[in-house]
Order: structure tokens, then C-alpha cells, then sequence
């Protein structure tokens, strides 16, 4: 009888790895003090892959400056990768500057869930998993093979999650830097009354109220 693997979710410690890579042989643990963001993807030289290492590659630049590390993934080998990025640099004229790891025996994709038999055997679905400075698991996105992603909305999480940590509040639907954010609801009578009289807060109902950050 099989051992079911325990998957991270979120608020777990993510499992650390040691895995080669297109920067050399990498572990999770190299990265801590910074936030990763860990995506995998179903193959090199496939059409809608392409157009996302293209889409994280012109954004890199955003994730360093919220002081996150992008890190690839599939279950081809390290000369797949080089000759699939140097592909990528001649046709699109970006770099990949992140590393993307070779997964080849998955034991990398299995700690983390990526290989979903539904969708195939062996390769990795599209997944994101966001962790914090800490090596805690913060946010998971997975989509089907045929949807790219949508980088924008990575890094819209990724700040989310910053923002929510360094002023302990929430972020309401559609949530944009510079936005207002929503703060945590009283938790006795008296101080929903108090909330709803304060005028500290942009106060919609005693339950939901905002403010700027």
C-alpha cells in the first residue's frame, strides 16, 4: 500500500528541495530572507510556456524589486532549459535571468503536487506557489494546461501579501497597490460601536471598514 504524500498548503513551511538548475544545483533554503515565488511549468518548447517564461521574464525586474526570487520548474532535462531560454532570447529579445529547475526524477514536483494525473503522467501542471521571507507557504494558484497565467495578478498577490504583513490587515476584491485595505472587525459590542463612531476608518458597516496604508 502507497504512502500518501503530504502536499503543502497554505501556512505551511514549504518543503525545501536540492535540485539542479540552470544557475547549478539549487535548494529552497538558499533563498531564505526572501520571498519565492515557484512556478512550474508543462514543457520547454511548447507554445503557451513560451509566451509566460516571456511574460515573467519582462517582469523580473518587478519581482526583485518586492524582493522575491522567481524560480522555474519542469521535468525537462538542464540542456532542455539552456536551449529552450537561448531560444527564447533570440526570437523575444529578453533574458531569463531566473533559475528553472530540472526536475527530471519529479521529486521536486511530488513534494510539491505539480503532477496532476487528470491533466497527465508526467508533466507538471501550471502552478504558483508564493512563500514568504520565513519559507511559509502564503498563496497557491493552480491552472489547467490550456490558461496562462497572468503575471500581473502574481505580483498583485505577491504585494498583497507584503502589504497585509507589514500593516496587519486584509486586502479587499481587486485590491491594488495604493488602495485602501481592509482592517481586521471588532470582536465585542462596545468596540463595534466605538469603530462605527471613530472616524478613524472609512467605516462602510461596523464589520467592514477601510483605511490607507
Amino acid at each position: 500500500m502507497e504512502t500518501a504524500i503530504s502536499l503543502p498548503r497554505i501556512n505551511d513551511p514549504a518543503p525545501d528541495f536540492e535540485a539542479k538548475s540552470t544557475h547549478g544545483v539549487i535548494r529552497l533554503s538558499d533563498y531564505k530572507g526572501k520571498w519565492v515565488v515557484l512556478f512550474s511549468h508543462p514543457a520547454d518548447f511548447t507554445p503557451v510556456c513560451t509566451t509566460e517564461f516571456v511574460a515573467f521574464a519582462e517582469r523580473a525586474a518587478d519581482f526583485e524589486q518586492r524582493q522575491a526570487q522567481l524560480i522555474g520548474l519542469s521535468v525537462d532535462s538542464v540542456p532542455a532549459h539552456i536551449a529552450w531560454v537561448r531560444d527564447i532570447e533570440r526570437h523575444f529579445g529578453v533574458r531569463i535571468t531566473f533559475p528553472v529547475i530540472a526536475d527530471l526524477d519529479m521529486k521536486v514536483a511530488q513534494k510539491y503536487g505539480l503532477i496532476h494525473p487528470g491533466a497527465s503522467e508526467t508533466a507538471t501542471v501550471r502552478a504558483v506557489f508564493i512563500i514568504d521571507d520565513k519559507g511559509i507557504v502564503r498563496a497557491i494558484i493552480y491552472y489547467p494546461m490550456n490558461l496562462g497565467r497572468n503575471i500581473d495578478e502574481i505580483l498583485r498577490a505577491l504585494e498583497a501579501l507584503q502589504t497585509a504583513d507589514a500593516n496587519a490587515c486584509s486586502m479587499p476584491a481587486n485590491w491594488r497597490p495604493g488602495d485602501k485595505v481592509v482592517v481586521p472587525p471588532p470582536q465585542t459590542v462596545a468596540d463595534a460601536a466605538a469603530r462605527v463612531q471613530s472616524g478613524e476608518y472609512e467605516v462602510i458597516d461596523w464589520y467592514l471598514s477601510k483605511k490607507a496604508v
